[in-house]
């Protein structure tokens, strides 16, 4: 879903609140009902359409909760995932600096879970990856050489 359209739908959720608490507590005629919807729902879209100013919502989960040892919750919207800069990109337009600017998060917040990475790491390493003339090397030279 696209973050205009969740706008959007907040934007809804507020003004059915805000009328229905209004409705509660003042004499409204049936006929004038439209008008105070139309009215409420113009000021609350008119707060985010010019300048672009969305309304601020709070995290899916609370940030100390988001990093776990397997996986990490997206705190746009709670999905849990091992790796979140392929999905924050896909999904939202975000890099993981704009992500870890928009919640406030320090600059050494995981994309990745800890287990995986630590998993992915190990699997490098017995690999040989990143050395030059590593084990993968020695052992592509040792079978040139029979």
């Amino acid at each position: 879903m696209r973050d205009d359209q969740r706008n959007d739908e907040e934007i809804l959720k507020l003004v059915t609140e805000i009328v229905s608490a209004y409705v509660s507590k003042n004499p409204v005629a049936a006929e004038d009902l439209p008008n105070v919807i139309k009215s409420v729902h113009a000021t609350l879209g008119g707060f985010q359409g010019a300048e672009g100013v969305v309304l601020a919502r709070p995290p899916a989960v609370p940030v100390k909760k988001s990093v776990t040892p397997d996986y990490i919750v997206c705190l746009e919207d709670g999905r849990k995932l091992k790796m979140l800069k392929r999905y924050l990109r896909a999904q939202y337009g975000l890099t993981p600096e704009a992500y870890r600017a928009k919640w406030n998060l320090p600059a050494d917040y995981p994309m990745t879970a800890p287990n995986y990475a630590a998993r992915r790491s190990e699997f490098a390493k017995q690999s040989g990856l990143g050395k030059s003339g590593g084990a993968a090397a020695r052992k592509s030279v040792k079978r040139s050489e029979q």
